[in-house]
């Protein structure tokens, strides 16, 4: 089993968000099916691996680099290119092709979906986000009718709904970072959750949208968007409910309705266990099973199959044409 080093441009609060952090909790779940190293790239920090000092090491054909980070991959897939290289891809929509030499691994199927078009020749997996165990539902009383985080959120949400809720019921507004947040939902009746036009401004998809998953587990109604990655297991009218519906004051209506409900939509266990520790580690067995076979057979092996690249589009548009109006001519 070759070793794993995953790549990221540095680790301090420069580089901290959501990304970040879920790319180390899959390095910690990685070490414990095989050996992995954090390396940082940009920056060098005591204590890491410096990604420039790793290559000028004679032998890599017994490591795979991880690349994460949107914005850097295909700077760094033209760097690494004669390694053996993994794109572990959260958001889709860079603008960037990959050779079918880099498998990648998705977070989401809805990213799976995107990539399985966009590189067709490649060797696809998804492997979604964990959801840790101390996100579960504690049955405490709730003391918080609704809860938001700033961060992502719509100016929908934040300048329109949130002002008209907070008339009517406690909302509870979270601009900080919360240390207890399983505890928080688990005060939490309603959770609201926007991004879609946070990441329209940035041109990609939500990767995962950890946080609406992680409310659910523990108990809270949510109300969401249903963009990208969420759709991989929201489901409105049955695990969660639509935000953002027709009009505000619907969504107020909505909201205060379910806030005064003994009513409440429940996310299965039968979901949420796809989340859960034990499935994402057998996961990743086989995935780094087929990821180590795969390597070997590229040390002794070109690629051959025909990219599905605009060149080859326009030619097989053209050659389709072609035989429709052949099919005309010898039909009349």
């Amino acid at each position: 089993m070759r070793k794993l080093y995953f790549l990221v441009p540095g680790t301090s609060n420069k580089f901290a968000c959501g990304g970040l952090w879920a790319e180390l909790k899959t390095l910690k779940l990685a070490q414990q099916v095989c050996s992995a190293d954090v390396v940082t790239y940009r920056q060098r920090e005591t204590g890491k691996l410096f990604l420039d000092d790793l290559l000028t090491e004679s032998n890599l054909n017994d490591v795979i680099f991880v690349m994460s980070w949107g914005f850097d991959i295909a700077k760094l897939a033209a760097k690494l290119k004669q390694y053996n290289v993994v794109y572990h891809a959260h958001s889709a929509g860079y603008k960037f092709n990959l050779p079918a030499s880099i498998p990648i691994i998705t977070v989401s199927r809805n990213t799976l979906g995107y990539w399985g078009q966009k590189s067709p020749n490649a060797l696809l997996y998804y492997l979604p986000n964990e959801i840790s165990p101390e996100f579960k539902n504690l049955h405490l009383e709730r003391d918080i009718d609704v809860l938001v985080q700033v961060r992502k959120s719509s100016e929908y949400l934040l300048k329109e709904l949130i002002p008209s809720l907070q008339q009517k019921c406690n909302v509870q507004v979270i601009d900080y970072y919360v240390e207890d947040l399983p505890g928080l939902f688990n005060r939490a009746k309603v959770y609201l959750y926007d991004s879609a036009e946070y990441w329209a401004q940035q041109s990609v998809s939500e990767g995962f949208g950890l946080q609406p998953m992680e409310a659910l587990a523990c108990g809270c109604q949510v109300f969401s968007s249903v963009n990208g990655g969420l759709s991989d297991y929201l489901d409105p009218g049955f695990n969660c409910y639509k935000i953002a519906g027709y009009s505000q004051e619907y969504d107020v209506q909505r909201i205060l309705k379910l806030i005064n409900s003994s009513s409440f939509l429940v996310l299965s266990e039968q979901v949420i266990k796809e989340y859960r520790h034990e499935n994402i580690i057998q996961k990743l067995q086989v995935i780094l099973n087929e990821l180590n076979d795969f390597f070997d057979h590229k040390q002794h092996y070109q690629p051959n199959i025909k990219s599905l690249t605009q060149g080859r589009l326009r030619k097989l548009m053209i050659k389709n044409i072609y035989s429709k109006v052949k099919k005309k001519y010898f039909r009349d």
